[in-house]
Protein backbone atom coordinates (compact mmCIF):
# COMPACT_ATOMS: atom_id res chain seq x y z
CA UNK A 1 0.00 0.00 0.00
CA UNK A 2 1.40 3.36 -1.08
CA UNK A 3 1.88 5.91 1.67
CA UNK A 4 0.27 9.36 1.25
CA UNK A 5 2.96 11.43 -0.43
CA UNK A 6 2.15 14.72 1.27
CA UNK A 7 2.38 13.12 4.71
CA UNK A 8 5.80 11.74 3.84
CA UNK A 9 7.06 15.16 2.81
CA UNK A 10 5.65 16.82 5.92
CA UNK A 11 7.13 14.17 8.18
CA UNK A 12 10.59 14.56 6.62
CA UNK A 13 10.28 18.36 6.69
CA UNK A 14 11.70 18.87 3.18
CA UNK A 15 9.97 19.33 -0.19
CA UNK A 16 10.75 16.33 -2.41
CA UNK A 17 9.93 17.41 -5.98
CA UNK A 18 10.44 13.91 -7.36
CA UNK A 19 7.72 12.54 -5.08
CA UNK A 20 4.96 15.15 -5.33
CA UNK A 21 4.17 18.52 -6.88
CA UNK A 22 1.99 19.53 -3.93
CA UNK A 23 3.07 22.60 -2.00
CA UNK A 24 3.65 21.85 1.68
CA UNK A 25 4.54 25.37 2.76
CA UNK A 26 1.07 25.96 4.22
CA UNK A 27 1.51 22.94 6.49
CA UNK A 28 5.24 22.70 7.04
CA UNK A 29 4.88 20.64 10.20
CA UNK A 30 4.56 16.94 10.94
CA UNK A 31 1.23 15.23 10.12
CA UNK A 32 -1.21 14.26 12.83
CA UNK A 33 -3.48 15.98 15.34
CA UNK A 34 -0.56 17.45 17.31
CA UNK A 35 1.83 17.94 14.41
CA UNK A 36 1.70 21.73 14.56
CA UNK A 37 2.40 21.97 18.30
CA UNK A 38 4.46 18.88 19.10
CA UNK A 39 8.11 19.45 19.92
CA UNK A 40 9.97 16.31 19.02
CA UNK A 41 13.59 15.71 19.86
CA UNK A 42 15.29 13.76 17.10
CA UNK A 43 18.22 11.56 18.06
CA UNK A 44 21.39 11.39 16.01
CA UNK A 45 20.26 8.06 14.60
CA UNK A 46 16.82 9.51 13.84
CA UNK A 47 18.33 12.40 11.92
CA UNK A 48 20.54 10.08 9.86
CA UNK A 49 17.55 7.85 9.16
CA UNK A 50 15.49 10.83 8.00
CA UNK A 51 18.20 11.90 5.55
CA UNK A 52 18.36 8.38 4.12
CA UNK A 53 14.57 8.26 3.78
CA UNK A 54 14.65 11.48 1.76
CA UNK A 55 16.64 9.64 -0.91
CA UNK A 56 14.35 6.62 -0.82
CA UNK A 57 11.18 8.63 -1.23
CA UNK A 58 12.45 11.25 -3.70
CA UNK A 59 13.92 8.65 -6.05
CA UNK A 60 11.25 6.03 -5.30
CA UNK A 61 13.64 3.18 -4.61
CA UNK A 62 13.66 0.33 -2.13
CA UNK A 63 16.04 -0.04 0.79
CA UNK A 64 17.85 -2.80 -1.07
CA UNK A 65 18.33 -0.63 -4.16
CA UNK A 66 19.66 2.24 -2.05
CA UNK A 67 22.02 -0.06 -0.17
CA UNK A 68 23.41 -1.48 -3.43
CA UNK A 69 23.87 2.00 -4.87
CA UNK A 70 25.63 3.10 -1.69
CA UNK A 71 27.95 0.06 -1.87
CA UNK A 72 28.79 0.97 -5.46
CA UNK A 73 29.48 4.59 -4.53
CA UNK A 74 31.66 3.60 -1.58
CA UNK A 75 33.79 1.38 -3.83
CA UNK A 76 34.73 4.32 -6.07
CA UNK A 77 37.36 6.97 -5.37
CA UNK A 78 35.96 10.28 -4.16
CA UNK A 79 33.38 11.50 -1.67
CA UNK A 80 30.94 8.64 -1.16
CA UNK A 81 27.94 10.86 -0.41
CA UNK A 82 28.34 12.98 -3.55
CA UNK A 83 28.94 9.86 -5.66
CA UNK A 84 25.78 8.27 -4.25
CA UNK A 85 23.69 11.30 -5.21
CA UNK A 86 25.21 11.40 -8.69
CA UNK A 87 24.42 7.72 -9.30
CA UNK A 88 20.80 8.26 -8.26
CA UNK A 89 20.45 11.36 -10.44
CA UNK A 90 21.62 9.33 -13.45
CA UNK A 91 18.72 6.86 -13.16
CA UNK A 92 16.57 6.99 -16.29
CA UNK A 93 13.35 7.69 -14.38
CA UNK A 94 15.02 10.65 -12.64
CA UNK A 95 16.34 11.96 -15.97
CA UNK A 96 12.88 11.73 -17.58
CA UNK A 97 11.53 13.75 -14.64
CA UNK A 98 14.33 16.34 -14.77
CA UNK A 99 13.77 16.85 -18.51
CA UNK A 100 10.11 17.60 -17.80
CA UNK A 101 8.53 14.65 -19.61
CA UNK A 102 6.71 13.63 -16.41
CA UNK A 103 5.54 15.64 -13.37
CA UNK A 104 7.07 13.27 -10.78
CA UNK A 105 9.53 10.39 -10.66
CA UNK A 106 6.73 7.80 -10.09
CA UNK A 107 5.05 9.10 -13.26
CA UNK A 108 8.39 8.95 -15.09
CA UNK A 109 8.92 5.38 -13.87
CA UNK A 110 5.56 4.41 -15.33
CA UNK A 111 6.51 5.92 -18.68
CA UNK A 112 9.78 4.01 -18.70
CA UNK A 113 8.17 0.75 -17.58
CA UNK A 114 5.56 0.92 -20.34
CA UNK A 115 8.25 1.32 -23.00
CA UNK A 116 7.56 4.96 -23.87
CA UNK A 117 11.16 6.15 -23.44
CA UNK A 118 13.97 5.63 -25.93
CA UNK A 119 17.68 5.99 -25.27
CA UNK A 120 19.76 6.50 -28.41
CA UNK A 121 16.80 5.33 -30.47
CA UNK A 122 16.25 2.06 -28.60
CA UNK A 123 13.39 1.48 -26.12
CA UNK A 124 14.55 1.08 -22.50
CA UNK A 125 12.03 -0.15 -19.92
CA UNK A 126 14.30 -0.25 -16.84
CA UNK A 127 13.78 2.72 -14.55
CA UNK A 128 17.19 2.14 -12.96
CA UNK A 129 19.04 2.28 -16.30
CA UNK A 130 21.93 4.67 -15.83
CA UNK A 131 22.50 7.30 -18.50
CA UNK A 132 25.92 8.39 -19.70
CA UNK A 133 27.27 11.54 -21.36
CA UNK A 134 26.21 11.69 -25.00
CA UNK A 135 23.01 9.67 -24.54
CA UNK A 136 19.94 10.98 -26.31
CA UNK A 137 16.59 10.58 -24.54
CA UNK A 138 13.27 10.75 -26.41
CA UNK A 139 9.62 10.02 -25.68
CA UNK A 140 8.30 7.43 -28.17
CA UNK A 141 5.74 8.42 -30.80
CA UNK A 142 3.07 6.55 -28.85
CA UNK A 143 4.14 8.23 -25.62
CA UNK A 144 3.82 11.68 -27.18
CA UNK A 145 0.08 11.08 -27.59
CA UNK A 146 -0.44 10.49 -23.85
CA UNK A 147 -2.28 13.45 -22.39
CA UNK A 148 -0.30 13.53 -19.13
CA UNK A 149 2.93 13.66 -21.13
CA UNK A 150 1.82 16.54 -23.34
CA UNK A 151 0.56 18.43 -20.27
CA UNK A 152 3.90 17.90 -18.50
CA UNK A 153 5.89 19.03 -21.56
CA UNK A 154 3.67 22.08 -22.06
CA UNK A 155 4.12 22.95 -18.38
CA UNK A 156 7.88 22.49 -18.45
CA UNK A 157 10.21 20.85 -15.90
CA UNK A 158 9.02 21.01 -12.29
CA UNK A 159 12.51 22.02 -11.16
CA UNK A 160 15.31 23.77 -13.01
CA UNK A 161 16.91 21.60 -15.69
CA UNK A 162 20.43 20.81 -14.44
CA UNK A 163 23.48 21.85 -16.43
CA UNK A 164 24.36 18.24 -17.30
CA UNK A 165 21.08 17.79 -19.21
CA UNK A 166 19.63 19.76 -22.12
CA UNK A 167 16.32 19.77 -23.91
CA UNK A 168 16.43 19.33 -27.68
CA UNK A 169 15.69 22.73 -29.25
CA UNK A 170 14.17 21.01 -32.29
CA UNK A 171 12.14 18.35 -30.44
CA UNK A 172 10.33 19.25 -27.25
CA UNK A 173 9.99 15.54 -26.44
CA UNK A 174 13.73 14.96 -26.60
CA UNK A 175 16.83 15.72 -24.58
CA UNK A 176 20.51 14.94 -24.29
CA UNK A 177 22.95 14.03 -21.53
CA UNK A 178 25.79 16.55 -21.68
CA UNK A 179 27.88 15.36 -18.75
CA UNK A 180 27.63 13.97 -15.25
CA UNK A 181 25.65 15.42 -12.33
CA UNK A 182 27.38 17.27 -9.53
CA UNK A 183 26.35 17.73 -5.90
CA UNK A 184 24.83 21.10 -6.77
CA UNK A 185 22.39 19.49 -9.22
CA UNK A 186 20.39 17.65 -6.53
CA UNK A 187 17.00 19.46 -6.39
CA UNK A 188 16.22 19.07 -2.68
CA UNK A 189 17.88 19.61 0.69
CA UNK A 190 19.70 16.52 1.94
CA UNK A 191 22.73 15.88 4.14
CA UNK A 192 24.62 13.12 2.36
CA UNK A 193 27.23 12.99 5.13
CA UNK A 194 24.51 11.80 7.54
CA UNK A 195 23.58 9.06 5.05
CA UNK A 196 27.19 7.87 4.87
CA UNK A 197 27.24 7.83 8.67
CA UNK A 198 23.99 5.86 8.72
CA UNK A 199 25.44 3.07 6.58
CA UNK A 200 28.78 3.16 8.40
CA UNK A 201 27.21 2.47 11.81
Amino acid sequence: MQRPRLKIVRRLGTPLPGLTRKDVRAKNYAPGAHGATARRRVSGYGRRLQEKQKLRFHYGISEGQLQRTFDEASSQPGATGALLLALLERRLDSVVFRLGFAPTIPAARQLVGHGHIRVNGAPVDRAGFRVSPGDEIQVSERGRRIRDVTVAVDRGPEVRTPSWLALDPDDRFGGRVLGRPTRADVPFIVDETAIVEFYAR
